[in-house]
């Protein structure tokens, strides 16, 4: 599938999830922060005029965040991704990567932009640029960015499966190695 309409797809997705309802105890991606979990949607009062919150709990990051709902979809604020973006990921794991011949610093920006979108399918897409078999052939700012993206996906991935994110981790990984 060509990228554009990769991202297509993923962004139509995306917007069909913005008019989901979100409910207490279910798992949501913050694009900047990575999986939480809803723990509370409370009414706050402020200036006479009542606010209903969404209160997310993300564990690693000992973050407790109060979102107003009418601010969920222009944060980028999501379900988790679905059956078929799963199978895009394996996809995408699975491909070759391709050479690029660019400057590492416009790349490492390219990849921070792509973590901290909130897209699924662009995390992977660093995950896989960034994977080597040996840790040892990469610099440590490529480690760096590869370790947040693959932490990234393999948090929501583990929400998915069941999996820890250690054993999402280990799921990513055999994917990888199989490519």
């Amino acid at each position: 599938m060509h990228l554009a309409s990769q991202n297509m797809t993923t962004q139509a997705a995306i917007q069909k999830e913005e008019a989901h309802e979100f409910q207490e105890n279910e798992y949501v991606v913050y694009p900047v922060h990575g999986v939480g979990k809803i723990i509370a949607i409370e009414d706050r009062s402020f200036e006479g005029q009542t606010i209903k919150f969404v209160v997310i709990e993300i564990k690693e990051e000992k973050l407790v965040l109060r979102v107003p709902i009418n601010n969920l979809s222009k944060l980028g604020i999501r379900p988790l991704f679905n059956p078929q973006t799963m199978a895009q990921i394996e996809d995408i794991l699975r491909q070759r990567i391709r050479v690029r011949r660019m400057m590492w610093s416009r790349r490492a920006q390219e990849y921070e932009s792509k973590i901290n979108s909130g897209d699924p399918v662009a995390v992977a897409e660093v995950v896989r640029e960034l994977y080597k078999r040996n840790d040892m052939d990469q610099s440590y700012s490529e480690r760096q960015i590869y370790q947040q993206a693959l932490s990234r996906l393999a948090r929501e991935v583990g929400a998915i499966k069941g999996f820890d994110e250690e054993g999402a981790v280990q799921y990513l990984r055999g994917i990888l190695d199989a490519a």
